[in-house]
């Protein structure tokens, strides 16, 4: 079996098997360079695999959805900040701070629906919220959201680590999509980089002087807040394996240290059952 011809062969119907293999270009190094039967006899299974994994990508009504989940979480934290700069919480020593956090949440809104466009497909409309998480009654246990900062604060770094984690919970859906993959990275790091600000801004102004700009838990508990009403949105950050290794008992680490290292998903699924019927009216 001559594998690179077989390569040059499917090259000639698909321009792009190169980068659907790679990185797995150095899986088919190693194979070739075993040079005994085994390795031999072993080609057409490895090679069945790495083509399962390099075409088995998610269809585009699969990627659809995962734009559409994406772009309801936007319409939310757009809503959020928005309703929070009209309705006057955001004292003027942070208004600027604030305001450019919104600016990326309504940008987030416009490239996720133009991207679901260009994919043929239509953005779903954006639902009615209740930012008190009342399941639109209006006096649920934030009902202060928008007249006390404290509150607000503390909203917005729920929503915002939360936001991280479900981007990172949908991002191998999109693994077949390069470009799209690449795009939802892109926001993810940028929600990232506003659940550290929120954090940050929470300990500055004394409202958590626990909270750092990134989870700490403890080995019984993923919520580092201090609202334990949120305890759901961080189930799983007291995770301290990862790949299969304890970090603690590997490194000699603390709880602390190791779940501060790495960032858990959270499925669809999860996060939708955080949402729906408190700020997401169903």
């Amino acid at each position: 079996m001559n594998l690179f011809n077989i390569i040059d062969e499917i090259e000639k119907v698909d321009p792009e098997i190169h980068e659907r293999l790679n990185p797995r270009r150095a899986a088919i190094k190693n194979i070739t360079s075993f040079g005994s039967k085994v390795a031999f006899a072993a080609m057409p299974f490895a090679l069945g695999t790495m083509f399962k994994k390099a075409y088995g990508a998610a269809s585009t009504t699969d990627i659809v959805g995962v734009l559409n989940y994406a772009l309801t979480l936007e319409y939310l934290e757009s809503y959020f900040y928005n309703q929070g700069t009209a309705s006057g919480v955001v004292p003027a020593a942070n208004q600027a701070y604030i305001a450019e956090i919104t600016d990326d949440e309504n940008k987030h809104v416009t490239f996720l629906k133009s991207v679901i466009t260009s994919l043929g497909a239509t953005p779903v409309a954006s639902p009615v919220f209740d930012l008190t998480a009342g399941n639109n009654k209006g006096n649920g246990p934030f009902k202060d959201v928008l007249t006390n900062y404290t509150t607000f604060l503390a909203v917005a770094q729920a929503f915002e680590d939360t936001g991280v984690r479900a981007y990172k919970g949908a991002a191998p859906i999109l693994l077949g999509n390069q470009v799209v993959l690449t795009a939802a990275l892109s926001i993810h790091a940028v929600e990232a980089r506003h659940a550290s600000a929120i954090r940050l801004l929470r300990h500055n102004l004394g409202h958590d002087a626990n909270t750092r700009p990134w989870i700490v838990s403890t080995s019984a508990k993923g919520n580092d807040t201090g609202v334990a009403i949120i305890d759901g949105n961080y189930a799983g950050e007291e995770n301290v394996t990862q790949g299969g290794v304890n970090l603690v008992t590997a490194l000699g680490t603390s709880t602390a240290v190791a779940t501060a290292s790495f960032d858990e998903p959270l499925s669809k699924d999860q996060v939708l059952a955080l949402l729906v019927g408190s700020f997401i009216v169903s």
